[in-house]
């Protein structure tokens, strides 16, 4: 199916003259017929007046960023596009099958606490349903958070926001059942296929770019790359709905709550290794200086034994949780 743009004249105010007249005119005519009994003028005026009335269907208002894709007897004819007042054909249908679809996702959001509506909820619906005009503008879709298991089969709860817009107005209304909720579906889809093949955090032996090589990429340090081939695999799926996917973007990440106390505690624990690791080190160095100034200036002349109470003297006091107590020690070592 490919889109055919109607390129019509604003020739709206010009027919609403035309029926504006019509619907006059029958109206005086009627009153004339009814007034000296004239049968056939009174035919010809409620003629004249349901004619005004079907040619007011056939006035369209197109706002910018909106389209109107028309059907006449049941075959696509185009797509009004460009701002104005127009007048088409009144048998045309205006045809958009995600009219009445409400997803979690902006400009299509129910929000009862701040829509002003009338206490006849069952007309706000009704004039609603009425407006069958396609947004071309750019939509952001935030579907719900799924439960996913990563590369490792940790379970982690991830979601998304998608940033799409129509760009094929017939493909979106006649190639697929409902744009809004195929797009839905293949962000969740795309979502899973792609979080799987990474894991939460850093992990050793893992290939998450396909080349074969073991990789640093994960779901948190790696999170542009993710969305990226996230945004790749969504719009490969929704080209032939018509719809183009402008960036996608990682809105949640978390490991599941039954396991999110136990990673916790496990990244905790390594947080621990590595600052003790880092401690090691520093003092190990410290010590190393300490008797390597002493010796090189003849400070004082230590055998390997007080060498060894010295190290394990200044391990204790650079390496301990806690400040250590100093102790005097006014007699020999030996």
């Amino acid at each position: 199916m490919e889109e055919k743009i109607l390129v019509t004249k604003n020739n709206g105010f010009m027919f609403l003259a035309l029926i504006t007249f019509l619907i006059g005119f029958s109206v005086c005519i009627f009153i004339y017929g009814a007034s000296y009994e004239f049968g056939y003028i009174i035919f010809v005026s409620i003629v004249l007046f349901i004619l005004g009335i079907f040619l007011s269907a056939g006035l369209k208002v197109i706002k910018p960023q909106e389209a109107l894709v028309l059907t006449l007897f049941g075959k696509y004819i185009g797509t009004l596009k460009n701002e104005g007042f127009y007048f088409v054909n009144p048998f045309c249908v205006a045809v958009n099958p995600a009219s009445n679809t409400k997803l979690n996702q902006s400009g299509d959001v129910r929000e009862s606490g701040t829509m002003f509506v009338s206490q006849n909820t069952q007309n706000v619906n009704a004039i609603q349903s009425i407006s069958k005009k396609m947004s071309l503008k750019i939509m952001t879709l935030n579907n719900n958070r799924q439960k996913i298991n990563d590369y490792l089969g940790n379970p982690i709860e991830i979601g998304i926001a998608v940033t799409w817009k129509v760009v094929d107005t017939a493909k979106a209304a006649f190639n697929v059942d409902n744009y809004k909720e195929y797009l839905s579906l293949q962000c969740d889809a795309a979502l899973r296929n792609i979080v799987r093949l990474y894991p939460y955090d850093v992990a050793p032996n893992v290939d998450t770019t396909g080349d074969g090589i073991a990789d640093e990429g994960s779901l948190r340090g790696s999170s542009e790359v993710v969305a990226k081939r996230i945004k790749e695999e969504i719009q490969s799926k929704v080209h032939e709905a018509g719809i183009e996917i402008i960036e996608s973007r990682i809105t949640y990440l978390a490991y599941a709550p039954e396991i999110a106390a136990v990673m916790l505690q496990r990244q905790q624990a390594s947080a621990i290794i590595d600052a003790r690791k880092m401690i090691v080190d520093g003092a190990v160095g410290m010590v190393e200086m300490a008797l390597e100034r002493l010796e090189s200036n003849n400070t004082v002349e230590l055998d390997e034994e007080r060498k060894a109470a010295m190290i394990s003297n200044l391990l204790v006091v650079l390496c301990g949780n806690s400040e250590a107590q100093p102790v005097i020690n006014s007699g020999s070592l030996y």
